[in-house]
């Protein structure tokens, strides 16, 4: 049983900084994809950054060039460095994790960006 535990989550001023971190642990596959979504107040889950175990990324338009994603596979575990959040990025982050068939969720964290 796979299970992913977030950290990272608070209240920040715009333009601040945050991390989130994502902890795996039980059995992975080698070739994994790590994602990070969100979803703010009445609106639908988005996408934000993906990380392939290969080390390919992609982000949303409105995230680029500010949020970046990466991995330390010794501890699996994904991070989300979140710089010069907006309003806007408030929502509750998920982590994600596609191993082979299966996709896991973590409990998600809440990420407050105030005006």
């Amino acid at each position: 049983q796979v299970q992913l535990v977030e950290s990272g989550g608070g209240l920040v001023q715009a333009g601040g900084s945050l991390r989130l971190s994502c902890a795996a642990s039980g059995s992975i596959f080698s070739i994994n994809v790590r994602n990070w979504y969100r979803r703010a107040p009445g609106k639908q889950r988005e996408l934000v950054a993906v990380m392939t175990s290969g080390g390919t990324t992609n982000y949303a338009v409105s995230v680029k060039g500010r949020f970046t994603i990466s991995r330390d596979n010794a501890k699996n575990t994904v991070y989300l460095k979140m710089n010069s959040l907006k309003p806007e990025d408030t929502a509750v982050y998920y982590c994600n994790l596609l191993s082979g068939p299966r996709d896991y969720w973590g409990q998600g964290t809440q990420v407050t960006v105030s005006s």
